[in-house]
């Protein structure tokens, strides 16, 4: 006899009585849950950061050195363009001189004496260097020096005025806790706690350890580690990284521990965090370009969280400047389909459905109404075939033609829980046959490592519309897969680009 699935029987009834199924969530301990309730505000990328500080050095100073150069000497010799160009490249130069003396490392920013002194004596370099290259060009004697001197006495105090502006703003945020790399270890023994001690030791670290969790739940198994809480197991991790925000999952355990790990990461790979191997203890040393270092820990990467520091900028940039005109220009377009749809059945023009976003975030996802209002389906239970009576009229064409879809620029202009391309949204409850989505495909979560889009890279192949067989889904995962790992802002534009035409051409799947 087959054993009774208690949580299987409690979904079937919800769902033959008219509500929702209970959604299937792991049980944390109450340590992991203590975590969990903290407030966590939204991370900021050092990289991101870095990079702005660099564009801000050279705006500022070539603002400086050319609004001195107008006020004092275009004024009496007439404007020329040997000195805009001069500032440029001085601005420049200092610019690659403040990388090379490590100015531009977020630790560095939070600093006071040791930064002052860096940039002052980097900044004076910067001008020896102007006035060597002068001389030896023999063009000294027709730059000013009352505009040399101004330049450099105005320009250091505008470098000390942002340093310690930028000073204040790292130091906030950093109270905030939006520098931290919310990290979790992963072994609860001898090893993990050798690991976080050493951590633990290293000075300006921006590494914050929430906790530990272990594979194993015998003695082997230490409740705190180095003073650090064990959380639960690892099968535990992934609706813990799912309720608050984890950056790094960090492996204590041995390399020759591989059984093990594999095991781990089969079920660790679908979440959006840097996975790393710790190298502290393993007596195989591998090249140092083989490491990447948390301070002076070597560790080797296993999986990296895609698209993070600029290619997200790029892509946040991206979908609200394209989704914003996409938007305007689509306008017309949706003010006749509301209107098609108010004419053709009662009830409203647009409606929510739940659907599963970055992370298996719930979010809300607009469309436009295309079944008949008393037989809406908020939760997509049941999956729209061929012929289904509860599609409206006006219903069947804007599903075939997608147009159903438009009103999701909102939730990419407005509330950023989508992008114009990515996997596709799909349903909490999205099924084939008796199976949920995640449950028919081995690592079907991995596709939610990124925001969800309007279109996507399976859908311009073909795979859109209804899924009644596993092949379907498997292919679908299959190409956001591929999408998640290959993301480019070209790659975006061309699937941008080629969706009229798949829609035109590959749209026999939709009902």
């Amino acid at each position: 006899m087959e054993p009774i699935n208690a949580r299987s029987m409690l979904d079937e009834a919800a769902t033959l009585a008219g509500r929702p199924a209970v959604e299937r969530r792991r049980r944390l301990s109450p340590a992991a849950l203590d975590v969990v309730s903290q407030k966590v505000r939204a991370a900021y990328s050092p990289v991101v950061i870095a990079g702005l500080v660099r564009l801000v050095d050279f705006v500022m100073l070539s603002f400086v050195g050319v609004a001195l150069y107008l006020a004092y000497v275009a004024r009496m010799d007439g404007f020329g363009w040997e000195y805009p160009a001069a500032i440029v490249a001085m601005a420049a130069a200092a610019v690659i001189c403040f990388q090379a003396a490590d100015l531009y490392e977020v630790q560095i920013f939070r600093g006071q004496l040791r930064q002052m002194t860096r940039m002052i004596s980097t900044w004076s370099f910067v001008f020896l260097l102007a006035i060597g290259v002068s001389f030896f060009a023999k063009i000294g004697g027709s730059v000013s020096r009352v505009w040399l001197s101004a330049f450099f006495v105005v320009g250091l105090v505008a470098l000390v005025a942002q340093r310690s502006l930028l000073r204040g703003l790292i130091r906030r945020w950093a109270r905030q806790g939006r520098l931290d790399r919310r990290t979790i270890i992963v072994g609860a023994d001898s090893s993990g706690e050798h690991l976080i001690r050493e951590l633990l030791a290293q000075d300006d670290s921006d590494l914050h350890i929430l906790g530990v969790f272990d594979d194993r739940a015998d003695k082997r198994s230490l409740d705190t580690v180095a003073g650090t809480p064990k959380l639960g197991r690892v099968d535990d991790i992934i609706e813990f990284a799912r309720r608050t925000r984890v950056d790094l999952v960090l492996f204590a355990l041995p390399i020759s521990a591989e059984t093990r790990i594999l095991e781990m990461l089969k079920k660790l790979w679908v979440l959006p965090v840097d996975i790393r191997l710790s190298a502290h203890t393993n007596k195989l040393r591998f090249r140092p370009r083989s490491y990447s270092y948390l301070g002076k820990v070597p560790t080797l990467d296993v999986f990296e969280a895609p698209i993070t520091d600029w290619d997200l900028v790029m892509k946040w940039t991206f979908d609200r400047v394209v989704g914003a005109f996409a938007l305007l220009v689509l306008l017309p377009v949706m003010g006749l389909v509301a209107l098609a749809i108010k004419l053709d059945s009662p009830g409203p023009v647009l409606f929510r459905q739940k659907r599963f976003g970055f992370n298996n975030e719930r979010i809300d996802v607009f469309k436009f109404r295309s079944l008949y209002h008393d037989q809406a389906d908020p939760m997509a239970k049941t999956v729209v075939t061929k012929g289904d009576t509860r599609v409206t009229r006006v219903g069947r064409f804007i599903r075939k033609s997608s147009l159903d879809e438009l009103p999701q620029l909102f939730n990419v202009v407005f509330k950023g829980n989508l992008s114009l391309v990515g996997p596709r949204p799909h349903a909490l409850q999205g099924r084939v046959q008796t199976q949920l989505f995640d449950e028919a495909v081995d690592g079907y979560f991995a596709r939610h490592r990124v925001k969800p889009g309007i279109t996507g890279w399976a859908q311009i192949n073909g795979w859109r519309g209804e899924i009644d067989n596993e092949q379907k889904i498997q292919k679908r995962v299959e190409f956001d897969l591929y999408y998640i790992e290959n993301w480019s802002v070209l790659f975006d534009a061309y699937i941008l680009l080629k969706t009229p035409v798949s829609l035109m051409t590959k749209n026999e799947n939709a009902y």
